[in-house]
């Protein structure tokens, strides 16, 4: 992004705070009609990109926009502004069959090219490549032979599916809808939780929980950035966020930088994972599924806690085996000093209370954003000046802006899909390659959507494989009772933690910046630490007790197999239990650790017993051996 001076950095803040405010206000009050709400997002977020991010970082100015730049903004914002004037014309003209005239013709071209060149700037260029494959499908498919082959369509249709059918996909389609009403109020949210000083809270209650036990730099990362995830709409500004602070920590104790880097983006990454926020995507999957929001932040409960026990064990399995030590008692924050800020607990309370007795989201998200505001007045430290709430509102803009056009272009990419059959195609191919096989079309949608996010955000990713897999999972998986939830989760952890996994992993490359080490060696640790990412994925299928489904003793029996099989695995890497282990008894362990975590075919009961009694019987050799030397060395002395 660039670093604006003078009157124009001021005039784009206050752009971005007062989009912000109009977006907070209808959060409050309703929303206009769809193709209104949807137009006035992308006309005040995308037009912006254009003077806060250059064509070509190191080549273009630094501190101001080109002239060309002006022109682009210009151009940007046209189609927008004529959608919002002429909305009722656009709610009542009949797809395909209303004439496309040439002024819509160049209106939707402005618009799809202006749309690519934003998000190859202030996203990701991989996504750009996507959005335009799909275009370039649409037109040239029918050349393809075979199973890809589509049916010839004209330039109006490409035109006008990509930006003019809002209730197909597109540019204006229900993605762009869910963003620009939902998810806009909880990013507000999440910047006020910022402005408010909660981040302060919860790196001192991370260093107060766990600073002083062993590996502590790194309990407190894990801990403070789960905590982060929760506000945070971003892996990569998470790792950021926190780990300028965690990661030096963690190399001064004595972890490696690539360790350390692929700690932090691991913990990082599993934000978008931890309720009661999630993360853009999973209010998106609550779109796509109509299944309540909060009945989603349930199910996935297990789950994120799970995930974030197997990066807390592996870092305390690594730490032991390193002889390393807490954080200095100098740097640990004493209780008092966490409390003074726990007030700013209640507004998180009152969001999680309005979405679990089924509030819309936006207007959970709205008085919770209030509630942040008038708690934090409550004191001093956390008073939040007029200042300080502006900044908040442009901060929120800011992170809007390049989340409107990446999923205005998620958009465009389903809607090719859906037009052209591809969706159906490439269905089609990982389930005759599956032969009937669940697993296997487990594993090939698993890979499908980690390719999918080496260029393009988890938010896209996941939608555009849902759309691809999702109908082939429920499908083989109807024998088993496949919970269509658990299906969309499956997806989603995929896609979250394909941010942390080589050889493109946008946060564990952030993380490898600050650690001063190497992006690949940085993801590969990334992925290790993350490990529970591929195993509770698979387990919302194979095993639903995770998702509070069934009874107690299901719910118990699935998430202690899981809490096993995490152990071993962990312990397996780091070469640690209660003492080192040599390479036997590692590959021990990661056998059974696997099997406890994949072996589907055995029940959950014998994957469980097994895992446990391998566990167990490890475990009681090191603490009878452990405890025959300390006698042995007493009876010495």
């Amino acid at each position: 992004m660039r670093d604006l001076s003078g009157p124009l950095k001021w005039v784009c803040w206050a752009w971005a705070a007062a989009a912000a405010a109009v977006h907070l206000y209808f959060g409050a009050v309703g929303f206009p009609e769809p193709i209104q709400m949807r137009g006035f997002h992308l006309l005040v977020f995308v037009p912006i990109l254009f003077l806060l991010y250059p064509a070509r970082p190191g080549k273009s100015p630094a501190r101001r926009p080109s002239v060309l730049d002006w022109a682009w903004a210009v151009a940007a914002a046209a189609p927008h502004a004529w959608v919002m004037w002429n909305w009722m014309a656009v709610a009542d003209r009949m797809e395909y069959v209303d004439p496309f005239t040439p002024m819509m013709m160049v209106l939707g071209i402005t618009c799809i090219v202006t749309l690519l060149e934003a998000t190859r700037r202030a996203v990701e260029p991989g996504l750009a490549w996507m959005v335009a494959g799909s275009l370039a499908y649409m037109q040239w498919g029918y050349l393809v032979p075979g199973i890809f082959n589509a049916r010839p369509f004209t330039p109006q249709e490409i035109v006008e599916a990509a930006w003019l059918v809002p209730t197909a996909g597109g540019v204006y389609g229900p993605l762009t809808g869910i963003v620009a009403t939902t998810i806009a109020v909880f990013i507000l949210f999440g910047s006020f939780m910022q402005g408010s000083g909660t981040g302060r809270l919860f790196s001192n209650l991370g260093a107060a929980a766990a600073g002083r036990y062993t590996g502590g730099p790194a309990k407190v990362a894990v801990i403070t950035s789960g905590l982060f995830g929760t506000m945070s709409g971003s892996s990569v500004s998470n790792v950021i966020t926190t780990g300028a602070m965690t990661i030096p920590l963690m190399t001064r104790i004595g972890y490696k930088p690539a360790v350390a880097g692929g700690i932090e983006s691991a913990a990082s990454v599993g934000g978008a994972l931890m309720p009661p926020v999630m993360g853009a995507a999973a209010f998106v999957m609550a779109e796509i599924t109509n299944i309540p929001y909060g009945d989603i932040v349930i199910a996935a409960a297990i789950g994120a806690v799970l995930y974030y026990f197997a990066i807390l064990a592996a870092v305390h399995f690594e730490a032991k085996k390193q002889g390393m030590t807490g954080m200095p008692l100098k740097d640990i924050p004493a209780w008092r000093e966490v409390l003074a800020d726990v007030h700013l607990v209640l507004p998180i309370a009152v969001l999680v209370w309005m979405m679990m007795e089924r509030w819309s989201g936006n207007y959970a998200a709205f008085c919770a954003t209030v509630a942040m505001v008038v708690v934090a007045m409550l004191k001093k430290r956390t008073r939040m000046s007029l200042r300080d709430i502006v900044e908040s509102l442009a901060q929120a803009g800011l992170t809007m802006a390049p989340l409107a056009v990446s999923i205005a272009g998620a958009g465009i990419v389903v809607s090719a899909l859906t037009a052209t059959g591809m969706v159906v195609a490439f269905g089609g191919i990982i389930k005759g390659l599956a032969d009937g096989n669940l697993g296997l079309l487990l594993v090939l949608l698993a890979l499908t959507v980690l390719v999918l996010g080496l260029g393009i955000p988890t938010t896209p990713s996941y939608i555009i494989a849902a759309a691809i897999g999702v109908p082939q999972v429920l499908e083989l998986g109807r024998s088993i009772g496949v919970d269509p939830l658990a299906a969309h989760l499956f997806v989603f952890y995929f896609a979250v933690i394909a941010d942390a996994t080589p050889p493109v992993a946008a946060a564990a490359f952030a993380a490898a910046a600050i650690a001063k080490a190497s992006p690949t060696i940085t993801s590969v640790h990334a992925t290790r630490f993350g490990i529970a990412g591929f195993t509770v994925g698979f387990a919302f299928i194979y095993d639903p007790g995770i998702m509070f489904r069934g009874s107690a003793f299901d719910i118990i029996l699935a998430t202690s197999n899981q809490v096993v099989a995490l152990t071993l695995i962990t312990a397996s890497y780091a070469g640690f239990l209660l003492a080192p282990v040599g390479w036997p008894v590692r590959l021990l362990m990661a056998a059974t650790g696997l099997v406890a975590a994949f072996a589907h075919v055995l029940d959950d009961t014998t994957r469980f017993l097994i895992a446990a009694c391998v566990l167990g019987g490890i475990a009681g050799f090191q603490w009878a051996a452990a405890r025959t030397a300390r006698l042995n060395q007493g009876g010495t002395g």
